[in-house]
């Protein structure tokens, strides 16, 4: 799980609060955490390794993907995937190995490696997570700039340099503040540990409240865009508009239930540390809500990564395609169509190529805007396989049939 607790528990003179949570059956506990962060971590590769019926092609027309929205979902799976690595490994070591938790809580041990690894992994954890909340405040925000505008493959190296400079510079200085002057003599107080916790539950909070929000006005930005394509409000618009409005939900949702459980926590073990006596018998039904949800928080937080897949793309199927044969006849058909037929020269023929090419140019200056549109809506239904195909392979039949149409006119006027 990620939770600032862990970072804390490294401290030998950690707060009570603390130590009680994280020292209640450390074996169940640690075996839940493991269960769930192995489940999780197989299933979401599974899910993003590629597969032999993938919904990307349809006959011959390749369907276009915006790539700074698709790399950025891609991104967040590969950093829920090495924060659940994270918590397999510290979860492995701390039930193979319970010595180590022992020796963390010796004040002035000369045996540094528990210190370490405790520290080590969890920074892994917190700034995995820490990064994945990023980028998912910043998926909100390039989907609602590819529909307003035309951000689109240039801003990812923007996103590449605020996201994981923000998540190390968050990271490194909170538990710099934490184990402050040293990791075996941390300094005592709530006030010293507050900068820590804001610094991990920043993103989190940002991903809770902002995200909704640009959620919300690209959904009107695109209802505003599928009533503007024909003139009107289509059943096929409707339900494109409904499965956008789906998937953006679902994708809260998923944030939601990993990660409220953990304020919930922090919250109750916060108004622990400010009691003088944590184990008063008033505070006993705040005792268990803690452990409740610290408990349920081992086994949502690593959950997040398969879920999320599910969010994104929905359930793939387990027919995994790794062989490379398949990549290779596929890019062997777009270079065959590719080369021009240099058999004899047909004047008819060529006078209709040649205006084809003309039309096609035309079409493209003229249809500039609307092709961004068909990206932007494409990028928001993607895993719909229905509306993508939809929405590209008609525009693009139309234009054939436009071309053919143009090209046989001007066929029959040459004959004459």
């Amino acid at each position: 799980m990620a939770s600032p607790r862990l970072e804390t528990f490294c401290c030998p003179n950690r707060d009570a609060a603390t130590e009680f949570v994280v020292t209640f059956q450390p074996v169940l506990f640690g075996a839940l955490t493991l269960g769930s962060a192995a489940l999780s971590l197989i299933l979401a590769v599974l899910q993003i390794l590629p597969k032999r019926k993938g919904y990307r092609r349809l006959g011959q027309y390749p369907l276009p993907r915006p790539a700074s929205s698709s790399r950025i979902l891609f991104i967040i799976s590969i950093c829920d995937i090495l924060g659940c690595a994270g918590i397999i490994v510290r979860s492995s070591v701390w039930l193979g190995l319970p010595s180590i938790i022992d020796s963390i809580s010796v004040t002035n041990s000369t045996d540094v490696l528990p210190e370490v690894f405790c520290v080590g992994s969890a920074m892994w954890i917190q700034l995995f997570f820490s990064a994945s909340f990023w980028w998912t405040f910043f998926y909100a925000v390039d989907v609602f700039l590819v529909v307003k505008t035309s951000a689109g493959i240039s801003t990812i190296v923007l996103y590449h340099m605020i996201t994981w400079g923000l998540a190390v510079l968050l990271c490194v200085e909170g538990v710099a503040m934490l184990y402050y002057p040293s990791i075996s003599d941390c300094e005592q107080g709530l006030q010293h540990a507050i900068p820590h916790y804001i610094t991990t539950y920043a993103p989190l909070l940002l991903v809770l409240v902002a995200n909704p929000v640009f959620f919300s006005r690209t959904l009107s930005a695109v209802t505003s865009l599928l009533k503007g394509r024909q003139g009107i409000y289509t059943e096929n618009e409707r339900r494109l508009a409904n499965e956008i409005k789906i998937r953006f939900f679902k994708i809260m949702l998923v944030f939601f239930i990993c990660w409220v459980p953990n304020i919930i926590n922090e919250s109750l073990l916060f108004y622990l540390e400010m009691q003088s006596d944590i184990n008063d018998s008033g505070f006993r039904n705040v005792r268990n809500a803690a452990l409740i949800t610290w408990f349920i928080m081992g086994i949502l937080n690593p959950m997040q990564a398969f879920l999320n897949t599910l969010a994104f793309h929905g359930w793939t199927g387990c027919d995994v395609d790794l062989s490379l044969q398949r990549r290779r006849e596929l890019a062997w058909d777009s270079m065959s169509t590719s080369v021009p037929n240099a058999a004899g020269h047909n004047p008819i023929v060529g006078s209709a190529v040649l205006y084809q090419s003309h039309v096609q140019e035309s079409q493209k200056k003229k249809i500039g805007n609307g092709q961004h549109h068909s990206d932007a809506i494409s990028v928001l239904s993607e895993g719909s396989e229905s509306s993508t195909v939809e929405i590209h392979i008609s525009s693009e039949l139309q234009d054939y049939e436009d071309v053919d149409a143009d090209g046989e006119s001007l066929g029959n006027s040459v004959r004459h």
